[in-house]
């Protein structure tokens, strides 16, 4: 298991922790993002860091990892090859986390739900929700970064690689906006 600064020391040589004006996936707004992509492009970081999950679930009788379209992607695939069990990915569809491209989940089929970054973990939970809907259960999350300093509750198992209290504001209570001197900029894979 990586500890706190070994995970650091990864995310910082990547170039993956930005300092900036962001707006955020649920539409907060930060001073701090962090582009995983950066860190993910490295096959060696990428594997260093799903071990750590992958280790953290070795003991769950995982059958499956699902990650949400595009952060997820690679994440799930990687946790999934040091299980040893299928990755797959849910998209939106029509605006809505949907299983494509005949992936399937079988009832009772043990699921780990994987994702690079959580802020307020809403794809997260939309991805339990495709889960369970096709009846999986869901025994575990596990996120390269959870960026609630663990305020974010699944009701499962969860496991961050590394967890920062990185501040968040809604857009009309956002510091930088007040001052207005950094554009804000919308750096992710989804557009609001």
């Amino acid at each position: 298991m990586l500890d706190k600064n070994e995970a650091v020391a990864i995310f910082t040589e990547a170039g993956a922790l930005l300092q900036g004006h962001f707006r955020l996936t649920s539409g907060r707004h930060s001073d701090q993002y962090m582009q995983c992509a950066q860190v993910l492009k490295y096959p060696d970081k990428t594997e260093q860091l799903a071990r750590h999950l992958a280790e953290a679930f070795q003991d769950d009788a995982v059958e499956l990892v699902v990650g949400p379209a595009m952060g997820g992607i690679i994440v799930s695939y990687e946790v999934a090859r040091q299980l040893k069990v299928p990755g797959i990915f849910t998209e939106r569809e029509n605006g809505q986390m949907a299983l494509r491209r005949g992936f399937t989940i079988q009832p009772g089929q043990r699921v780990l739900v994987v994702e690079d970054v959580v802020t307020t973990g809403g794809s997260v939970q939309e991805v339990m929700d495709v889960v369970r809907a096709a009846g999986g259960q869901v025994v575990g999350v596990g996120v390269l970064v959870d960026r609630s300093g663990g305020k974010v509750d699944f009701g499962v198992k969860t496991q961050a690689v590394l967890t920062m209290d990185i501040q968040s504001w809604e857009p009309e209570q956002c510091p930088l906006c007040a001052e207005g001197k950094l554009p804000v900029v919308k750096p992710g894979s989804r557009s609001l």
